[in-house]
């Protein structure tokens, strides 16, 4: 009952120093598995930038030139609702998911989680050694022994960081340019190459000193997790009724009838606080700390077989199958979610679909009223702008009334080019018969045109004098 935990975080002590975590190296099923899930997920962030589908850069996010591409869909500025949607999609989603499954997201997919555990925790075993040997080596002096292995240590998290920094760059200026500007050489291109050193230094202060104070602090998805998390949730639990029993935790010896002195399973070895990743005591219940990576559950399992218990001591289990043996159940809120999630997906995809490759817009020229011509013909002076959303050229463009009779006069060429992922944009005049009207703004519908294939169409106004309503 003692909630004392709760009011400092895992990796900060007594003095309110950082408490330096060294988690011993996990091992099991889970480990397993999420190893594979991993894998996979650092096969997908590396390689993703240099994917083109149609051309298109399958995913990139380009803030300064506000260019995005999710999923091979190229988007514009102009396209910022269809952002704006996925967006809140994807956070119904995550809120859905951790109302159903607590913070699983953080220990299997979150990228932050993978380099850490799978990655740059990996070579500190292969380097250091596990936990033990980590203790160790700290609290010695800085001896030949200690000085090799921290500088190779460094060296190899600073290449990573590196090659990290790269990726991430690829995300945000393109894979093509960013291997134009390898193959260039860095010095020709410095005011690139300072950013890559700073995301190389902010990729490295991350994951050799700051760790997992990232989900700890930083992160806002474990204050979040406090919100959406209820008593149905699953989440990495332990079973407190059946590893407590009626007197407590004790020591394991053998031979000894734990059932008969009323003690429960948990023999209070600590090993699933020695593998934890940001250092709690999961028997504590449900923490911050915790991102659900399932080290603990593999070390328990394999302690219970040790003394011949059943495994699930520590699991996935909400609190009301713990305390009242009831299973999961969708319940009313994740069903709202639900609801949500599907009607918003649902608008998102036929936005998409909806989504022409080429925008146009035509607008009056500010400040200019319509001008008189001979046999009662009225003219409007406009501006017009057509955006390429495509890795194609449109060519022989040009434009048509499709709602009345008339002539569009374009300032230059007649028809025209725009270029793949550019902005074409010029003047034109519109020219109508005074009968042909209906009130003094009208409102035209044009049709753009490649060749005699109609690409897009758009809306505009129409001024002529009252006197003619």
């Amino acid at each position: 009952m003692d909630e004392n935990f709760r009011d400092s975080i895992g990796t900060i002590n007594a003095e309110g120093k950082r408490a330096w975590v060294f988690p011993k190296k996990p091992s099991g099923r889970f480990y397993e598995y999420r190893k594979y899930v991993s894998y996979a997920l650092l096969l997908f962030l590396v390689i993703s930038p240099f994917i083109k589908i149609n051309g298109n850069q399958f995913l990139m996010f380009n803030v300064l030139e506000r260019r995005f591409n999710i999923f091979g869909f190229p988007f514009w500025p102009q396209d910022f609702h269809l952002v704006v949607i996925s967006m809140i999609t994807g956070v119904i989603f995550v809120a859905l998911f951790t109302v159903a499954y607590g913070r699983i997201f953080c220990g299997w997919m979150c990228p932050q989680t993978i380099f850490m555990e799978m990655v740059f925790r990996r070579i500190e075993f292969w380097i250091d050694g596990d936990r033990g040997a980590q203790i160790r080596l700290d609290k010695s002096p800085w001896n030949a022994k200690k000085i090799r292995k921290r500088l190779i240590k460094w060296f190899i998290f600073f290449l990573i960081s590196f090659l990290i920094a790269n990726v991430f760059l690829a995300y945000l200026i393109g894979s093509d340019k960013l291997i134009r500007y390898i193959t260039e050489g860095p010095l020709a291109h410095l005011g690139t190459m300072v950013p890559l050193l700073i995301f190389t230094a902010v990729f490295y202060f991350v994951f050799a000193w700051f760790r997992e104070q990232v989900c700890i602090i930083a992160c806002p998805y474990g204050r979040m997790q406090g919100v959406l998390l209820d008593n149905k949730s699953i989440v990495v639990s332990y079973d407190h009724k059946r590893g407590e029993g009626d007197n407590g935790r004790k020591k394991f010896r053998k031979n000894e009838n734990r059932d008969a002195l009323g003690h429960g399973d948990c023999i209070d070895c600590f090993q699933c606080v020695h593998v934890c990743p940001t250092g709690i005591d999961i028997r504590n219940g449900t923490q911050l700390e915790c991102v659900n990576c399932t080290a603990c559950i593999d070390e328990c399992d394999e302690i219970m077989d040790k003394i011949n218990k059943p495994k699930g001591l520590i699991r996935y289990a909400s609190e009301d199958e713990i305390n009242k043996k009831e299973k999961f159940k969708f319940t009313a809120r994740m069903k709202g979610y639900t609801a949500v999630l599907v009607i918003l997906t649902g608008i998102l995809v036929g936005m998409l679909f909806l989504r022409t490759e080429l925008e146009a817009s035509i607008l009056r020229l500010p400040g200019q009223l319509y001008e008189r011509k001979e046999n009662n013909m009225i003219s409007n002076v406009y501006t017009y702008k057509l955006i390429n959303k495509t890795v194609k050229d449109i060519n022989d463009v040009s434009f048509k009334l499709l709602s009345h009779n008339g002539t569009i006069k374009m300032v230059s060429q007649d028809s025209f080019e725009v270029p793949a992922e550019e902005l074409a944009e010029g003047t034109l005049f519109i020219e109508i018969n005074s009968s042909a009207l209906n009130g003094d703004k009208d409102k035209l519908k044009i049709g753009v045109y490649s060749g005699d294939k109609l690409i897009e169409t758009t809306v505009t106004q129409f001024l002529a004098p009252r006197s003619y309503n």
